[in-house]
């Protein structure tokens, strides 16, 4: 059941979710597989998207193909439950493209650890939205360059920092990917869903690249509200996997401290000091990686996490409704 109810719901709300769903699989295909077959977990996930009944909802870890046909796949489970989601977009990852650098240092090229994104395969691990409302892929920052973040903390396995950071000309800030998707609902203004999933601060050496990525990956949007990469959307929604808390676990928390204090973004009442994973000993435990924090002139009715399914995800999936009609009258006062 849904948990944690900040408000009494206002008339007409609109529900965002966010789910770090675990549905990425070793190899092409076989996502798509499973969803045809019936897989346990699938159902679970699926389970878990009609019982949350959000007018969006974005899921990271699917794996992406040409056509939609796998996203395609698992709406249609859905259906079966008598939730339609009509409009989707499948968001290609940085995972498994290769760089072309050995940027392990291992001797070895076209690796995983070589991608922009470790990844076994191009599309492994994506990023998702399904919508009862129109949406379209307005912006993609998933190529901007590590370097070119300002402040940035790039640096290699050898230490070099900066353009001297070996594939420094080539690897890209995004793990996964960085982008906007604005959602148009029937009565209400657009919003603007800025969507990230980061990659996880370990699995480095003492140079702490991994750590360094990840503060990084979550900052970019820090400088992208202060207008670095362009005028900031209106009444945007940064909403995805941060793969860092605020306090405990590995990473640089400041990062992710830094975002929930910013005075132009809201962290709903029910997500504050939730856990949205758990990662059982000798992992770090439960932990809040998982962010929905609209902008302030959104206004809040209620925000929720679920309750776990570890036969779904390790993650938990977390909501935030929004009140349309409040955002109604704001854009039509012009504030």
């Amino acid at each position: 059941m849904l948990c944690l109810w900040s408000a009494p719901l206002a008339a007409d709300p609109l529900r965002l979710a966010f789910w770090h769903t675990d549905l990425s699989r070793k190899g092409p295909g076989l996502l798509l597989r499973d969803v045809l077959r019936g897989d346990p977990q699938v159902s679970a996930v699926a389970a878990g998207l009609v019982q949350a009944g959000a007018d969006v909802v974005v899921l990271a870890d699917v794996d992406y193909d040409h056509g939609l046909v796998t996203l395609g796949a698992l709406r249609d489970l859905l259906v079966q439950d008598g939730v339609t989601y009509p409009h989707m977009i499948a968001i290609r990852p940085n995972k498994g493209i290769d760089t072309g650098v050995d940027l392990d240092g291992d001797g070895r090229l076209g690796m995983a650890d070589d991608a922009q994104g470790y990844g076994r395969f191009g599309g492994q691990g994506g990023l998702a939205v399904l919508s009862r409302h129109p949406i379209a892929l307005t912006r993609d920052h998933s190529t901007v360059l590590w370097r070119d973040l300002p402040g940035s903390l790039i640096i290699d396995y050898t230490g070099h920092t900066g353009s001297a950071a070996k594939g420094a000309a080539v690897q890209r800030l995004a793990t996964v990917a960085h982008v906007e998707v604005v959602v148009t609902p029937a009565r209400a203004p657009p919003v603007t869903l800025m969507i990230f999933h980061a990659g996880p601060p370990v699995f480095d050496g003492p140079e702490d690249r991994n750590g360094r990525r990840n503060h990084d990956e979550v900052i970019f949007w820090r400088h992208r509200l202060d207008g670095a990469f362009g005028a900031p959307p209106d009444r945007p929604v940064l909403i995805g996997a941060a793969n860092l808390a605020p306090e405990g676990g590995d990473g640089r928390n400041l990062a992710i401290r830094t975002l929930l204090a910013d005075p132009r973004l809201t962290d709903p009442p029910g997500l504050r000091d939730q856990p949205t994973v758990d990662w059982p000993a000798p992992g770090p435990g439960q932990l809040r990686v998982d962010y929905i924090l609209p902008a302030v002139d959104l206004p809040v009715v209620a925000s929720g996490v679920m309750a776990a399914d570890p036969q779904a995800s390790r993650h938990r999936l977390i909501w935030v409704d929004l009140d349309q009609a409040a955002s109604r009258s704001a854009a039509a006062s012009g504030n």
